[in-house]
């Protein structure tokens, strides 16, 4: 499948790749077309989707079935009037139905909003109002379902409702049977162009409303780097990422990467994390490569992976947030796995990333990758030194790069404050050792400035997760008279230390990071919380805890 689309397929060192990998964009590129249904062509019995759920149900999805559902599903979204550009959401969780349904909307050339299950009734008004939503296709649980009906008075573009049970309300369309007794599909004769949106997410920022980022149908061509030479997968890998359908990790991780590159996706449809199931899910299934944001590698070390065989595991990559060093060490002595990180964001695919042919460095991003030309700059503009902080932009030379987004759908000025002047914004601070390799330092807006010292949250954090005591922390910066900021940290304790004398223990973390890092770095104001606040995607809402007076 990838010589389709590149002219070299494998590399012999990180200069190799950096030199010579290049995509070949078809005209109109369609993955629904160009990718599954050549792989259902060409291999129809080849695996493609392994999901199973937390009731014990099981399914293997050959390309051959999914081109057949996605078919039938699309047969179906054609009777209810869904076509080129039509706004269509999906809230589905890890549920099969979700693969069935992207993959239809993209053979139709429609534009696909994948959304999170934790939407209220006030998430799903903004969201139709903002994109004009033709169609919802929801899980059937009662929570859901409820959302979705109290928002219906005040979305009058939504046309159609679709479960897929249990519950199928009055006047909504049962998905299941809808596709089985639809009409054969007849492709239509014009899906679409390269230009066209093909996917629109509302970005959980951590201040102000979410903006709706609009990628174009090459989007999924960007995510070639991620699945083959991110991931490191082929035709035999079986990959599990940790991510629901609502997010977009999850067509990083269980879509378009791994598919180009011929690989099984596993799923894991669950109600409840718990750590000890993702175990079970490799020790189970024999999974060979396994990626998930730092948190859940954080409750994974903390479980005794002794009783588990996670021999056929090979391959590590870790996403979402910046990696503490303390966390890679502890997996790679359990498991002698080291963990690969990347990153990048909603309006990118892949920027910087530790590839398999250069070492990690704990607590490093990795290094830039061949497909965008990333820089750091200062405020002024100007491109920073090795070992100076700056932000993180992608140089465009004119032209739109693979994988960036196409603009914040309907808001020219917000489009332009992050891209212009063929720079992208990414509003991420870091900073670039003689070697190449980028280090995370924080969002622009989260950079503390204390005594003429810049401090980074994150290398704060990483600090503070050495004590055992620390399980999650938030670092902010707190107006001070003399210093003009000081140094806050937030901590979620670990069950051990709840009932730990405050002032000692606060005492004793303070020492700890003077140790740990520069002292100058050191938390000054400490307050112990039950939980971080979150944005509903899972990141720290830092702003939150800084307009938080308690504590200070």
């Amino acid at each position: 499948m990838l010589e389709k689309f590149l002219d070299k397929t494998s590399f012999e060192s990180y200069e190799d790749f950096m030199e010579n990998f290049h995509v070949n964009v078809p005209e109109n590129f369609n993955f629904g077309y160009d990718v599954v249904d050549e792989w259902a062509a060409i291999e129809p019995d080849k695996p493609a989707l392994l999901w199973t759920n937390d009731r014990g149900e099981k399914i293997q999805f050959t390309f051959a079935d999914i081109k057949r559902e996605s078919d039938k599903t699309a047969s179906f979204f054609q009777s209810l009037g869904i076509g080129r550009g039509d706004m269509v959401m999906l809230i589905l969780k890890r549920h099969y139905q979700f693969w069935f349904s992207i993959i239809a909307l993209h053979k139709l050339g429609a534009t696909v909003i994948p959304a999170t299950h934790l939407l209220t009734e006030k998430d799903i008004i903004y969201r139709c109002k903002m994109a004009g939503i033709k169609a919802i296709v929801a899980t059937g649980d009662k929570i859901v379902v409820d959302h979705i009906q109290k928002a219906m008075p005040d979305c009058p573009t939504v046309k159609a409702l679709i479960s897929t049970g249990p519950i199928v309300p009055e006047g909504w369309y049962d998905f299941n049977k809808s596709i089985d007794e639809a009409k054969p599909f007849v492709r239509p004769e014009q899906v679409n162009i390269n230009d066209d949106i093909s996917l629109l997410y509302f970005t959980s920022g951590t201040t102000g409303e979410p903006k709706m980022v609009a990628h174009d149908f090459t989007y999924p061509l960007g995510h070639i780097i991620t699945g083959s030479f991110w991931h490191n997968l082929n035709e035999k890998s079986l990959h599990l990422t940790l991510a629901d359908t609502g997010w977009g990790k999850a067509v990083w991780g269980k879509l378009y990467g791994q598919w180009l590159a011929g690989a099984n996706v596993f799923v894991y449809d669950f109600e409840k994390f718990e750590p000890v199931d993702v175990l079970h899910m490799i020790h189970n299934y024999g999974i060979t490569s396994f990626c998930a944001p730092p948190t859940v590698f954080r409750f994974l070390i903390r479980e005794d992976l002794s009783k588990f065989d996670l021999s056929t595991l090979k391959y590590c990559t870790i996403a979402g947030e910046a990696l503490n060093p303390s966390v890679y060490e502890e997996w790679l002595k359990l498991t002698g796995i080291k963990l690969m990180e990347g990153f990048g964001q909603t309006e990118t695919t892949l920027t910087i990333a530790t590839y398999p042919w250069i070492e990690p460095k704990p607590g490093s991003m990795g290094k830039k990758g061949p497909q965008y030309d990333i820089d750091l700059i200062a405020p002024d503009g100007r491109p920073v030194e090795d070992g100076e902080q700056g932000e993180i932009v992608v140089r465009t030379h004119g032209k739109k790069q693979l994988g960036l987004f196409k603009e914040y759908l309907h808001d020219p000025e917000l489009t332009h404050e992050a891209y212009h002047d063929d720079i992208y914004h990414t509003g991420d601070v870091a900073w670039r050792d003689e070697d190449g390799y980028f280090w995370f330092v924080g969002r622009t807006d989260d950079v503390i400035k204390s005594s003429g010292y810049r401090i980074g949250p994150f290398e704060v954090e990483s600090a503070l997760m050495t004590h055992p005591a620390v399980v999650e922390c938030a670092i902010t910066g707190v107006p001070d008279e003399i210093r003009g900021q000081v140094v806050k940290a937030t901590i979620v304790l670990a069950k051990d230390y709840l009932e730990y004398e405050k002032e000692k223990l606060v005492k004793e973390i303070q020492d700890h990071v003077k140790h740990v890092t520069a002292p100058y770095k050191y938390p000054r104001i400490v307050e112990f919380v039950e939980e971080l606040p979150k944005t509903i995607s899972g990141k720290i809402r830092r702003v939150a805890i800084r307009d938080n007076k308690a504590g200070k």
